[in-house]
């Protein structure tokens, strides 16, 4: 790879070409990246450009998530402050022109179930649009790396469904923000600051889901990431998270991506898993076996492992706390026992669970149940994944908790009943692929039963404990909040601003949505969460104007 230098804060900084600055900068030692309006740092915690706490300023433009943001030579990288300052020099760029895309079959999505579904109803005969947030696509499950070499197995499988959807004769379209999706279908996005204008016949949502994090004291700290962002740091571009690390919460992501940490010379000093051991269940674990006795022999490979590396696996391990000290990290768990034990690392990486990425699906009005065995929306759909509205189709894990093998069946499943809608192909030949899926929804319900990812109570914390990361609204700001105003969860996000900030409550909005569960007695719904409100990502105002520009030149 091409070796490249830019400064952070005037120092220089090393990286490969290819290099997210996130990586660059944790690879360098640096994992402070903003001030917050309450003077507290902030670092890389989703990484995938959810949270929206890894902003920092580069060569002048403010708002640049580090995350998302590749490296390169000569760039001058800047701690952002929490009100960093408007340049009067910059100059201000022309609008640029829209581009209008009208394929048959839009798919949102460049994972598992969304190239599953790119290539399906290319196949079919459709004309189709790929649109994706990544720069290379993969999803989060096959995680592609920057340099185009292969880690395992899981990369190599990856890499050729990326190939066969860019063979298929699909335009795949990378570094893609949707900031807006309305009736009719209307999609409105941005790609390297030029608009899209997207109005198909058809569109399949595979926009996935991100890690449901543990809301803890101190949770927001630097060095505190999800799971998942440690595993796109090493698998994207071979960066570590720090060189002692602890991993916790529960699901079988955690133990993935703590051997892989430990294969790439890390030491985890510890992996906590919340529920109880598989061995007090062994019943559960033979359904797993049962229906899916490949996945379930991968499990059983991680754990040993794990253990040849000498890697401790802990069950019945909650995360209590966690504080900084001189030099790292110190984290503070609680045994089923009552008692409890801290461990001292430089990162700590959680996972509870996943929460659906379904803004898009929601804000073109597909209709959502509450399922209080996961603690999250599902989407409900036909039997050709349809959902509530008609044509627009939903795939992966933006619907619920599924899987990558379930996610590629529903998208050969969608991709060929979206082409038969738009008039391309019968949509039949589907029954391997549903029996497939019938096999790896039964393999998906024995396996959570396996892991505990019920999320804490809000009462059970201390009250200075941080609930919405953007805004710095703390558990017991938010009780008190309740308690002048009692009402919806609208009402809270008035009388407290819990949800207002750039993420858009993607983390504090189920955790408040609970709250006013727990004190209405009322059962969760759709309109428990807060509302999607457009941009759902974040958008230069060029963009806007040049949509709008193009829109009217439609009337």
């Amino acid at each position: 790879m091409t070796e490249i230098t830019f400064t952070f804060n005037g120092a220089g900084v090393a990286a490969s070409g290819g290099q997210s600055l996130a990586a660059a900068l944790i690879a360098a030692g640096r994992r402070e990246f903003r001030v917050t309006a309450g003077g507290k740092r902030r670092g890389v915690f989703c990484g995938i450009g959810v949270c929206q706490d890894c902003l920092v300023t580069v060569d002048g433009t403010p708002n640049r998530r580090a995350c998302m943001t590749g490296a390169v030579d000569g760039m001058a990288v800047e701690t952002q402050s929490a009100f960093p300052a408007l340049r009067s020099d910059a100059e201000v760029p022309d609008t640029p022109r829209a581009r209008v895309l009208t394929p048959d079959v839009l798919v949102i999505g460049g994972g598992a179930g969304g190239l599953s579904a790119t290539i399906a109803a290319r196949r079919a005969g459709a004309e189709v649009v790929t649109l994706d947030e990544r720069t290379v696509p993969g999803g989060q499950y096959y995680k592609q790396s920057a340099d185009g070499g292969l880690l395992d197995a899981q990369q190599a499988e990856g890499a050729t469904l990326v190939e066969d959807a860019r063979s298929s004769g699909a335009e795949i379209i990378n570094s893609v923000e949707i900031w807006g999706a309305f009736d009719g279908p209307l999609i409105l996005a941005e790609s390297e600051n030029a608009a899209l204008i997207v109005r198909p016949r058809t569109v399949i949502v595979a926009t996935g889901a991100y890690d449901r994090p543990i809301i803890v004291p101190g949770w927001t700290l630097p060095g505190v990431m999800t799971t998942g962002a440690a595993q796109t740091l090493w698998r994207s571009y071979r960066t570590l998270p720090g060189r002692r690390i602890v991993v916790c919460g529960s699901g079988p992501l955690n133990l993935q991506v703590a051997l892989e940490l430990a294969v790439g010379g890390a030491e985890i000093a510890l992996v906590a898993e919340a529920a109880p051991s598989a061995f007090r269940h062994p019943l559960r674990g033979a359904r797993c076996s049962i229906h899916g006795p490949t996945l379930a022999w991968k499990g059983l490979a991680m754990l040993c492992g794990l253990r040849w590396r000498r890697v401790p696996v802990r069950n019945g391990l909650r995360l209590a706390a966690v504080e900084q000290y001189e030099g790292g990290l110190s984290a503070t768990f609680r045994r089923t026992d009552g008692g409890t034990c801290t461990v001292r690392a430089d990162a700590v990486c959680m996972n509870a669970g996943f929460e659906p990425q379904n803004e898009i699906l929601r804000l073109l009005g597909a209709r959502m149940t509450y399922d209080p065995a996961v603690g999250h929306l599902r989407c409900e759909r036909s039997q050709t994944l349809e959902t509530s509205v008609s044509g627009i189709f939903a795939v992966g894990d933006c619907v619920g908790l599924g899987g990558a093998p379930a996610a590629c069946a529903e998208g050969r499943i969608a991709g060929l009943s979206a082409a038969a809608l738009s008039g391309h192909g019968d949509g039949r030949g589907l029954a391997s692929d549903r029996r497939a899926l019938r096999r790896h929804r039964r393999f998906q319900n024995a396996l959570w039963q396996l892991h505990d990812v019920s999320p804490t109570p809000l009462d059970s914390l201390p009250e200075d404990t941080v609930l919405c990361r953007c805004e710095e609204v703390t558990v017991g700001e938010t009780l008190a909040g309740y308690a002048v105003n009692p009402g919806h969860l609208g009402t809270l996000k008035r009388a407290t601003r819990i949800g207002m900030g750039p993420c858009q409550g993607r983390y504090c909005g189920p955790a408040a949505a609970r709250l006013i569960a727990e004190k209405t007695g009322e059962a969760l719904t759709d309109r428990s969460f807060f509302a999607p409100r457009v941009p759902v990502k974040p958008v230069t105002i060029n963009a806007v104007f040049s949509a709008e520009e193009a829109l009217r030149g439609d009337e």
